[in-house]
């Protein structure tokens, strides 16, 4: 065999294995964002509030994701201040796909500061960016340390937090505030101002827009 012959033959060898490394590597990632979306159904499903808020959807369509990892995806997996009990499957599956995600900067181009962009978290798991793709609805995880305020902001889209772990403060523009932990449903309307403040605990919330999806937060001035 000549030395060319030995070449290609390596090359073909070495694409084949690297191939092979790539469709495992898929088909583990797959595997973490299905046992998620069966674990967020089995959630959502149980939850009276929250179906009555949005039913899930039942035209799931998978789609690729791009991992993207920021500062607060490693915050994510080394907390341990998330208790919960009957919503602990769907958080832990939430942290077992963080490596996987593409972590969102929605207020990259404010002036919101950087202690917020570096501690707050957000990943999408259906809609944009997200493992699964839906007309009927999007959802979310957020996840914030103790000790960070969410500030003022709103959006067309109607909105549901559900906490799955930890505790935080939540506002909602006209009504009182409430000190949700997990379980609680905290339900936003159409372009009505929220926000919420963790203090001794961090928190982690399920989140899910049912409609409104082509606009996106912003923060909220002159409240």
């Amino acid at each position: 065999m000549s030395p060319l012959e030995q070449f290609f033959r390596q090359f073909t060898q070495d694409s084949l294995i690297e191939a092979s490394k790539g469709a495992e590597m898929a088909t583990q990632d797959r595997a973490v964002w299905q046992q998620l979306i069966e674990q967020a159904r089995a959630m959502h499903s149980a939850h009276e509030q929250l179906t009555g808020f949005c039913p899930f959807p039942d035209d799931l369509r998978e789609q690729d994701v791009v991992p993207y990892r920021i500062a607060p995806a490693d915050l994510l997996e080394g907390e341990s201040g998330l208790f919960a009990s009957g919503s602990a499957g769907l958080r832990d599956a939430f942290v077992a796909a963080s490596p996987f995600a593409t972590w969102r900067e929605t207020y990259k181009d404010t002036d919101i500061g950087d202690d917020f962009m570096n501690r707050f978290g957000c990943y999408s798991l259906i809609g944009e960016g997200g493992a699964f793709q839906s007309a009927q609805m999007w959802a979310y995880v957020v996840y914030m340390p103790e000790g960070l305020h969410y500030p003022w902001h709103h959006h067309p889209g109607e909105e549901a937090y559900v906490v799955l772990g930890g505790e935080a403060e939540f506002f909602r523009h006209g009504e009182e505030p409430q000190v949700l932990r997990e379980g609680g449903i905290s339900v936003h309307g159409s372009n009505q101002p929220h926000a919420m403040t963790t203090k001794e605990h961090p928190v982690m919330a399920y989140v899910v827009w049912r409609n409104g999806f082509d606009v996106g937060p912003q923060l909220t001035e002159n409240l």
